[in-house]
């Protein structure tokens, strides 16, 4: 079965607790604080995985929650972080945010994991509070809570080439000639109910070409396959428009040629890929005369007849589309957006000064530590946004931090600019 949007809940590992503990040993009377941190609970990753191609996997595993980070131990010894919980999904797949609408993933390259949900800190020990005033502190910090999200998972295959065009059409023929891919091929219409892959070996450069289901009227609407098909379009760098030249199907292909240009203009912005025209079963009768109307109509077209089923016509098609793709921008990749956290108040923050370090601790940073990537541009550019926003720099300034001193959030230390 084939399955390419579902919904999933994820939730990110709780940071362990700190511990309270006091040195104990024989004859020290009063051992100091010596309670360790805890660990830092699991992140929720979504990786890639090239040998997937459908999301039916998630059809009955919903749920995915990260373990949470062991809580501190006596002696110092902090307590072990969890691992991260990494979901594996198929090239090309967005994770959208169903509170918000938003993009908050393009999971598209299997060497480029994507962290979501950052685990929770661990919390500190009693000795981290120890000082000349308080040498016997009787607390420690909790850890973290991970937070969680209902998310969105939609598959939208990763291909160069796209084969659109009305069913029965020979998209499947063609895609299974020019590639190693073995398509469901039958004489019916719907042969094809989910999009296929294949690799096309060109002269120079080769490229990922997919057939994909038959469109019919209304489709752009949600009528037949509908939005099942258009989904899988919208990555694609080139289009090969398939017509049925012959009308064997008792349709003129110059009016479907218009209809499939009308669904792909209503969904997006499809109709503005590039396109070239493969005009198919050329071996028919009645091919010669449709393809010298066509050629009236479209007089700047790319019109390239070919018979798929005799596998004629087939090495200038795939010339072109090879001559083209190297033109053209690469993958369309969907622009990721973090979802805005709700700021606590504009008091939920300290500023305090330590050594060389100013201190900003409270709520507020708490809440924007736990889903900021330190490795991610995207995520750092939100994490200054939010700072902004929350009044931080306005106040670090009223502090007395200038250009180049030290700041320190938890865990993150970076210098001031103003």
């Amino acid at each position: 079965m084939f399955v390419d949007i579902v919904k999933i809940d994820i939730r990110a590992g709780n940071g362990g607790d700190g511990k309270v503990s006091f040195h104990r040993e024989k004859y020290v009377a009063n051992g100091g604080p010596d309670g360790g941190d805890g660990g830092r609970g699991g992140s929720i990753v979504f990786q890639a995985d090239a040998n997937m191609h459908t999301l039916l996997d998630f059809r009955y595993h919903r749920k995915f929650i990260a373990e949470n980070g062991e809580n501190g131990s006596s002696n110092r010894k902090a307590g072990k972080s969890a691992p991260d919980l990494v979901i594996k999904v198929p090239p090309g797949t967005i994770v959208r945010d169903l509170e918000s609408g938003h993009v908050v993933a393009d999971v598209s390259d299997p060497a480029q994991p994507k962290v979501l949900l950052q685990g929770g800190r661990g919390g500190w020990g009693n000795s981290h509070f120890a000082n000349a005033v308080r040498q016997a502190p009787n607390f420690a910090k909790p850890g973290q809570k991970g937070r969680s999200m209902q998310v969105q998972l939609e598959l939208k295959s990763i291909a160069d080439v796209g084969l659109v065009g009305f069913p029965n059409v020979g998209k499947s023929t063609l895609l299974s000639v020019l590639t190693a891919a073995k398509p469901r091929i039958a004489n019916y219409h719907f042969t094809t109910l989910t999009p296929n892959l294949g690799v096309v070996s060109a002269r120079e450069d080769g490229f990922v070409l997919a057939d994909i289901p038959g469109l019919i009227e209304g489709a752009s609407a949600g009528a037949g396959l509908g939005h099942a098909f258009l989904r899988h379009v919208e990555r694609t760098r080139l289009l090969v428009h398939v017509l049925d030249i012959s009308g064997s199907e008792g349709r003129d292909p110059l009016e479907d040629y218009r209809t499939i240009n009308v669904e792909l203009a209503a969904y997006g912005r499809l109709s503005e890929k590039p396109q070239i025209i493969a005009a198919n079963k050329m071996d028919l009768d009645g091919a010669e005369e449709n393809l010298r109307r066509l050629r009236e109509l479209l007089p700047d077209a790319a019109i390239f007849p070919i018979s798929a089923a005799s596998a004629q016509g087939l090495q200038p098609l795939v010339d072109a589309c090879a001559q083209m793709l190297r033109r053209l921008p690469p993958v369309e990749s969907f622009e990721e957006e973090l979802p805005e956290m709700e700021l606590p108040a504009q008091n939920a923050f300290t500023v305090r000064r330590e050594n060389e370090f100013f201190v900003v601790e409270g709520p507020l940073v708490d809440s924007l530590l736990e889903r900021v990537d330190l490795n991610d541009d995207a995520s750092m550019a939100y994490f200054e946004r939010v700072l902004r926003r929350g009044g931080v720099i306005d106040a670090l300034r009223k502090a007395g931090a200038q250009d180049g001193s030290s700041v320190r959030l938890g865990e993150i230390e970076f210098d001031f600019i103003d």
